[in-house]
C-alpha cells in the first residue's frame, strides 16, 4: 500500500513539474496529454560520476548545458527529465527523431519484430529487408533503385566513397568547406570543420572548394536562397540569375583545374549543410557543380542524412529542391526515427562495382531496423508529415525572421521546412560571430524555459532548430516567444 501511494505521489509530482515548466512570467508551454513514468535510474550525481569515470571524455565534451539534462522519457515532440520536467525538443536528437519520440506506430513495429526475429545478416533472406528496400526506393527518382543498408550516416558515406572510387576508377573527391559528412577515418577527409579535425594524416585525395554561404561568404545577396528568409545583404541579380551561384561554381572549376587530375571520382554535398550551421547555397550552384563534376567522369553524391524524409517541406529529398538527380544518395538519422539505421541508394550500374570484391556489413539490413524504417515511411505518408513540415516550418521561419528584424544580435535566419538556422552576431554590419559565452547564456536560458535548441557552425554561433516533424504551429510559436523573451533579457 505504501509503495502504491509513493508511486501515485511520484506521478502527481511529475504532473505538477510539467505544468510549471518555464519561468512564471514566461510564455505558456503548449499542453501535453502524456504523463511520464516515475524515474527509477541512478540519481543525478551518480549518473554524472559514471559519465565522468566510465565514458570516453569526448562524450562529456559533447554534453549540452552546464547542468546536463538527464533525459528519462520522450513522447512525440516532448522530452522529460528525471524530475518529470517537460521540454519542447527543437533539435530532435541532432535531427534524428523525424516523426516523434516513441511514436506509437513505430514503437509497435519494433516490438512486433523483436518478438519474431532480431538478426540474420545477409546470409539468409527475411521479409523485412525486402519490403523496406522496395518501399524506400519507391521514394527515389530515376534509376536510384538499389539500396545497401548500414547503421550510421558515416558508414553510408564511407561506402559511397568506396563505391565512387571503384566505379569510376578515379580517386579524387571534392566536398565543400564547412561540410560535415562524418568522423570516421574515410569521411574525416570530406568533413571540413576544424572542430572535427585531428592532427593525423587523412583525407588522401579529398579536396575542398569554397563554401557557397551567401551570408558569411564572399558572394551573396538578398535573392540568392530558395527560402522564405533571405540575407539582408544587397543583391544585383536579375530574374532567374544568381551571380553568387556562378562565382562559387567558378571556384569549384578552379579547384578542379589546379588540384585534381583530369578524371575525378565524386563530388559530395549536403543539400543544406547541417552541422555547419544550416547553410543554404545560392540558386543554380548545385546544378552547375554537378555538370562540372560529370564532365570529369565523376559521380554526384547527395548527403541526405539531415535533409531527407520530408524535412524541407517542399520535397521529400533535399536534392530535389535544387533540381538535380544525384548518382548516389546517402541517408540516416530520420530514416529510423532514432533507431540505428542508414542506407546508400544508387543505380543498378553503379551498385555492380561492389561485386569486384566482397563487402559485408554484419548489422546492415537488420530485421528490427528495417521494420522500424518501414513504419517511419508509413507514418510520414499517413500523417502528412512532409506537409506539416512545410506548414509549421513557415510559421517557425517567419517567427524567427521577426526576431531578426527586432534584435541586432540575430544576424541571419535561414532554412526550409523544419530545418532552420538562426545565426547570432555582435552586429549586423560586421557579421562578427557572437562570442561563445554570450551564445551559451541565451541557449541556457531557453533550456530553462523549456525549449531545447541545437548549436552549430564553425563558431558555434548558430542555433540549429530542427525538431521532430510532428510539432504544431503552437509549438513553433512558443519556441519563438521563448527566444524573444530571452533575447530581451540578454540585451
Amino acid at each position: 500500500m505504501i509503495r502504491m501511494l509513493r508511486t501515485r505521489l511520484g506521478a502527481v509530482r511529475n504532473v505538477v513539474r510539467v505544468a510549471s515548466c518555464g519561468y512564471s512570467n514566461g510564455p505558456v508551454m503548449p499542453p501535453c496529454d502524456f504523463t511520464p513514468s516515475p524515474y527509477k535510474g541512478p540519481d543525478y550525481g551518480k549518473a554524472r560520476d559514471i559519465r565522468k569515470n566510465h565514458l570516453n571524455p569526448v562524450v562529456s565534451t559533447m554534453t549540452y548545458y552546464k547542468e546536463p539534462l538527464l533525459v528519462h522519457q520522450g513522447y512525440m515532440q516532448w522530452l522529460f527529465d528525471h524530475e518529470g520536467r517537460r521540454y519542447l525538443d527543437m533539435f530532435g536528437g541532432i535531427v534524428t527523431v523525424s516523426v516523434g519520440h516513441c511514436h506509437p506506430k513505430v514503437t509497435a513495429a519494433a516490438k512486433d519484430q523483436l518478438s519474431k526475429l532480431w538478426h540474420t545478416t545477409h546470409i539468409y533472406m527475411h521479409p523485412q529487408v525486402h519490403d523496406f528496400a522496395e518501399k524506400l526506393t519507391s521514394h527515389l527518382p530515376g534509376d536510384l533503385k538499389v539500396v545497401y543498408f548500414t547503421n550510421s550516416g558515416s558508414e553510408a558515406n564511407d561506402l559511397a566513397i568506396l563505391m565512387a572510387r571503384v566505379h569510376t576508377g578515379a580517386f579524387d573527391i571534392i566536398s565543400l568547406r564547412n561540410a560535415y559528412h562524418g568522423a570516421s577515418p574515410y569521411t574525416m577527409g570530406l568533413t571540413s570543420l576544424s572542430t572535427f579535425s585531428y592532427p593525423l594524416a587523412n583525407g588522401f585525395g579529398c579536396h575542398q572548394t569554397a563554401n557557397p554561404d551567401v551570408f558569411r561568404g564572399v558572394w551573396g545577396g538578398a535573392n540568392c536562397r530558395d527560402s522564405l528568409s533571405q540575407t539582408t545583404r544587397s543583391c544585383s541579380c536579375g530574374d532567374g540569375a544568381c551571380e553568387a551561384g556562378d562565382n562559387y561554381a567558378n571556384q569549384l572549376k578552379d579547384v578542379l583545374m589546379h588540384s585534381c587530375p583530369k578524371k575525378v571520382a565524386a563530388f559530395f554535398a549536403e543539400p543544406i549543410q547541417g552541422v555547419g550551421g544550416v547553410v543554404q547555397y545560392p540558386k543554380n550552384f548545385l546544378p552547375q557543380a554537378a555538370e562540372l563534376i560529370r564532365e570529369r567522369g565523376g559521380l554526384v553524391i547527395a548527403d541526405e542524412v539531415q535533409t531527407g524524409f520530408g524535412r524541407t517541406g517542399s520535397h521529400f529529398w533535399g536534392f530535389q529542391t535544387h533540381g538535380i538527380t544525384p548518382d548516389i544518395v546517402t541517408m540516416a538519422k530520420g530514416i529510423g526515427n532514432g533507431y540505428p539505421l542508414a542506407a546508400i541508394v544508387t543505380t543498378p550500374e553503379i551498385s555492380q562495382s561492389l561485386n569486384k570484391a566482397l563487402h559485408v556489413n554484419t548489422f546492415g539490413g537488420n530485421p528490427v531496423a528495417c521494420a522500424v524504417g518501414s513504419a517511419v515511411l508509413d507514418v510520414i505518408k499517413e500523417e502528412g508529415i512532409q506537409a506539416n513540415a512545410a506548414r509549421v516550418g513557415e510559421v517557425l521561419i517567419r517567427g524567427m525572421m521577426k526576431l531578426r528584424d527586432q534584435f541586432e544580435v540575430v544576424g541571419d535566419v535561414r532554412g526550409k521546412g523544419l530545418m532552420v538556422g538562426v545565426e547570432l552576431v555582435t552586429d549586423k554590419q560586421s557579421r562578427q560571430p557572437l562570442p561563445a559565452a554570450e551564445v551559451s547564456k541565451i541557449w541556457e536560458k531557453c533550456k530553462d524555459m523549456g525549449v531545447l535548441l541545437g548549436k552549430g557552425g564553425l563558431y558555434g554561433n548558430v542555433f540549429r532548430v530542427k525538431p521532430p516533424m510532428c510539432i504544431t504551429e503552437e509549438d513553433a510559436q512558443f519556441a519563438c516567444e521563448v527566444l524573444e523573451v530571452v533575447l530581451k533579457e540578454c540585451q
